[in-house]
């Protein structure tokens, strides 16, 4: 008979190494929020990602969040794309997640959850095996779905799914893909939306210079950005000289800025390289995210909850932050539904704007905390570390909480 948890436990100290590719965009926002949240709860966070993206920015916020990462930064080459020197990654990750003693190994998107997952870490009476869990923030799970690869990657999600011990799916989009897909989850599972801090709930103050249109985030075809252009070069031909400014950068810059060219918008279009959203928020009417496919993206979290006006499209999770506002959704690859939902906004009374965009904010003020989305990720943890102890008829000696040591 399998004794009770000793509840004296409940101060256990994990240590936690976060596993992802690319330190850029809202992946890369997500884990620095988490390393902040979970060092704070006393827990000994480390990461490991790519060496050759991020840029100039990655590095500022990788030094500003050294203090926090007890178990370091390690980058490596990460290649987008399956490639023979995953294996030689794979083997670096087994390597750090066996020097620090690593107690969870949290893969974040497919490459991520890859190596997070099949790193072979070795483990013996004294140092148990890292629990494995899985954050897919879209992924594999939006890639052309019914397509042979998309059903490639999704068999290989299959056979990962027997390595994890529990899934944190950022949005029930996601989650419905992988139990279509995939199927039921057989390990523990959570629903854990992205989740931003208090202070990002302060209203925009306009900037005195704005452009009407604005678009933040990567700059390639999946986010929609051609359609974009479409309906801004539309909006001209009806005798509306909007300006857009797109803040970003990606693998398509050079083929957008060619179809800027081509659209004759050179003089309505201006490029920027990536920076922090808010200051770029204040310097547009009206904020556009075209995307052809997303899971639950933190731009649109962020814009929302500063009473941005915004336009989006029904992709992925955003139905889940715009709640009882999805209808206003404009459906993807459609140019003309684009163009038309940006006039309508640009057209509303002031007051109109103001107080429907008030009202979303407040439905995203009481869904989307960062300290529910800090402390739903610990109770996965802490439920696959019970679950692992069950399975090996062993409760009695394993944690039942990795709250704060102050809990």
């Amino acid at each position: 008979m399998v004794a009770s948890v000793h509840t004296s436990e409940a101060a256990h100290t994990n240590r936690i190494l976060h596993v992802f590719r690319a330190p850029i965009g809202g992946l890369f926002r997500h884990v620095v929020d988490l390393a902040r949240l979970q060092s704070a709860a006393g827990h000994k966070v480390g990461l490991v990602c790519d060496s050759s993206t991020g840029g100039t920015m990655a590095e500022q916020t990788l030094r500003e969040l050294a203090p926090c990462l007890a178990l370091g930064v390690t980058r490596i080459p990460m290649r987008r794309n399956p490639h023979l020197s995953d294996l030689a990654a794979m083997t670096v990750v087994r390597d750090v997640a066996e020097r620090v003693r690593a107690t969870v190994l949290h893969g974040h998107g497919a490459k991520g959850g890859v190596y997070a997952r099949l790193a072979p870490v070795r483990a013996d009476d004294a140092i148990p095996a890292p629990i494995r869990a899985y954050t897919p923030h879209g992924g594999s799970y939006n890639w052309r779905p019914g397509s042979l690869l998309h059903r490639a990657y999704m068999a290989a999600e299959g056979f990962l799914a027997r390595r994890t011990d529990v899934f944190l799916f950022e949005s029930e989009f996601v989650a419905a893909r992988h139990r279509t897909f995939v199927g039921e989850p057989k390990c523990q599972m959570r629903i854990v939306h992205n989740g931003i801090s208090a202070a990002e709930f302060v209203p925009i103050v306009p900037a005195e210079a704005q452009h009407d249109l604005i678009y933040v985030g990567e700059l390639r075809e999946a986010k929609g950005i051609p359609w974009l252009l479409d309906a801004l070069a539309a909006l001209h031909a009806e005798g509306r000289p909007l300006r857009l400014l797109m803040v970003g950068s990606g693998p398509d810059v050079a083929s957008l800025q060619a179809q800027v060219q081509k659209l004759g918008l050179g003089d309505a279009v201006t490029f920027e390289p990536p920076q922090p959203i808010r200051p770029v928020l204040a310097r547009g009417r009206l904020m556009v995210v075209p995307s052809l496919a997303e899971s639950l993206p933190y731009v649109v979290i962020e814009a929302a909850a500063a009473r941005q006006p915004l336009v989006a499209t029904n992709v992925g999770g955003i139905p889940e932050i715009f709640g009882t506002s999805a209808f206003d959704l404009v459906p993807p690859r459609d140019a003309v539904a684009l163009a038309t939902a940006i006039a309508k906004v640009l057209d509303m009374a002031p007051e109109a704007r103001d107080a429907r965009f008030a009202e979303l904010s407040l439905w995203v003020q009481a869904r989307f905390s960062m300290t529910k989305m800090g402390a739903d990720v610990l109770s996965g943890y802490a439920a696959a570390i019970v679950a692992r102890a069950v399975e090996a008829g062993s409760v009695r000696s394993a944690p039942i909480g990795i709250a704060s040591k102050s809990a």
